[in-house]
């Protein structure tokens, strides 16, 4: 996940938090596929789904900090 992100903005920003909450979703999904060894072709397509969005959620977050760091030093 993102790292270094100011206390504030994790309890503040309901957008932040949802897109915390998706991210470790993805990532407790990811991980029980992970635990399978071999995947089905079904499960390989949603092992790379779910990586890809938690990539886009990862850029989000990454976004919002951005903005909020910019507003800090403003």
């Amino acid at each position: 996940m993102v790292t270094d992100v100011p206390m504030d903005l994790v309890v503040k920003d309901e957008q932040y938090q949802r897109l915390a909450h998706l991210h470790q979703e993805h990532e407790q999904l990811l991980h029980r596929l992970a635990e399978k060894g071999h995947l089905t072709e079904e499960e390989d397509f949603e092992e790379k789904r779910l990586k890809k969005e938690k990539l886009a959620l990862k850029d989000q977050m990454e976004a919002i900090l951005r903005r909020y760091r910019e507003a800090a030093t403003a």
